[in-house]
């Protein structure tokens, strides 16, 4: 009863979090509220009327070509929904990665445009690619619950609150030209705690994970710090960084580089500490008499066996998200102390080594809390009370 009734406060403290925080982040955030939404209504394309190529030559280069495909579109959604419209396609050759030409029955996305002429036309946006995304993720919340049953379930709403901490109320807050640092710090901690409770109750070892947790977090935020002065950072780190800061420039770049690192490196962090807390809680409880010592020896001996896969992890996860900018630079022809010295590869490192450390740190954090605890555990069961010759 105890349990459903500290889920149930959670739950709904969780709940003010978003609403509260999203209503904050909003207010006076005069960027989002001059934002023009464009609307690119989804269709289905029912014919090809027409394909037209016309040869062109550029740089030098003949046998290049812009290819015209015009069909015809049923809209699906938003205002012009049911219409039968003409839509183009319009593709070069020259354009490296050229889109795939559009065929009948294909579920595409478009956008219409006042010609010179005054005219509206329809056109080619993009292929509509969410209903497949959206089968895939209902297998995996499918899963989830078919494995975790009860616990599956306080893990989707867990994963809830966390998906809607981000984009309802840290994105929001990060584009008004708020405190990213704070936020970064806020969005951590409600993240953290609230999925260790609602997914583990309360508990010492929910304590032991937070605290953990939190502080592994917290040295990564402080090496961040120091790092980006010591690195000289700038947070101009590609070419979306540059369009972030024309399009508000009261963004602070280098704020960013931090709630990434923090953001990125959050959820290994989270899962080193409920292994160690977990684990130790079982130590703890098969003990006849735990003690303080005993408990942090077991947790470093268990911490040496995840830290090189979690290390693996988060550094694989770096690697494998920005693989297309690695093989870019390592195929050029610039020199190997050039390329570590751009910024864009130094952050790229930076968020493996300091996520690595805060792991690496959350694993003696959690030991001793955990160690703490549990030295506390109730060991009356083991204790063998006589009770009489003729009491069996």
């Amino acid at each position: 009863m105890k349990e459903k009734i500290v889920f149930i406060v959670v739950l709904v403290l969780s709940i003010l979090y978003i609403l509260i925080g999203n209503r904050i982040a909003m207010k006076d955030n005069s960027f989002l509220a001059q934002v023009t939404k464009v609307d690119y209504p989804k269709a289905k394309i029912t014919r090809i009327i027409e394909r037209k190529e016309t040869p062109f030559e550029v740089d030098g280069l003949d046998n290049q070509y812009n290819i015209d495909i015009t069909f015809e579109a049923q809209i699906l959604s938003g205002e012009h929904k049911d219409e039968l419209v003409i839509a183009t396609q319009n593709i070069s050759t020259y354009i490296a990665g050229t889109i795939k030409e559009v065929e009948a029955g294909e579920k595409v996305l478009l956008y219409n445009q006042q010609n010179y002429d005054g005219q509206q036309a329809w056109y080619f946006m993009e292929y509509s690619r969410t209903t497949a995304l959206f089968v895939l993720a209902l297998i995996f919340l499918g899963l989830i619950v078919l494995f975790g049953r009860i616990q599956g379930g306080k893990t989707l709403i867990s994963l809830l609150f966390t998906v809607l901490s981000i984009f309802i109320v840290y994105i929001p807050a990060i584009l008004g030209g708020q405190n990213v640092y704070a936020w970064t710090i806020a969005t951590c901690a409600f993240i953290t705690i609230s999925t260790v409770i609602l997914v583990y109750g309360t508990s010492r070892k929910t304590v032991a994970t937070a605290l953990g947790c939190i502080g592994g977090v917290l040295v990564a935020g402080i090496l961040t710090l120091i790092m980006n002065g010591v690195l000289k950072l700038t947070g101009f780190v590609d070419e979306n960084a540059i369009y972030l800061q024309q399009l508000n420039s009261s963004i602070d770049l280098k704020a960013i580089i931090f709630g990434g690192i923090l953001i990125g490196a959050l959820g290994a962090i989270m899962d080193v500490s409920i292994d160690i807390a977990s684990s130790l809680s079982e130590v703890a409880d098969k003990m006849e008499k735990p003690d303080f010592r005993t408990i942090v020896k077991s947790g470093f001996n268990i911490g040496k066996d995840i830290m090189g896969t979690m290390t693996n992890t988060l550094i694989l996860a770096y690697i494998g998200s920005s693989l297309t900018t690695v093989l870019l630079l390592t195929a050029s022809s610039h020199s190997i102390a050039y390329l570590f010295n751009l910024e864009m590869i130094t952050v790229e490192i930076l968020q493996a080594l300091v996520g690595s450390i805060g792991i690496l740190t959350t694993i003696p954090l959690t030991s001793v809390i955990a160690a703490a605890l549990y030295k506390y555990v109730d060991t009356s069961k083991y204790v063998y009370k006589y009770k009489g010759v003729n009491n069996k």
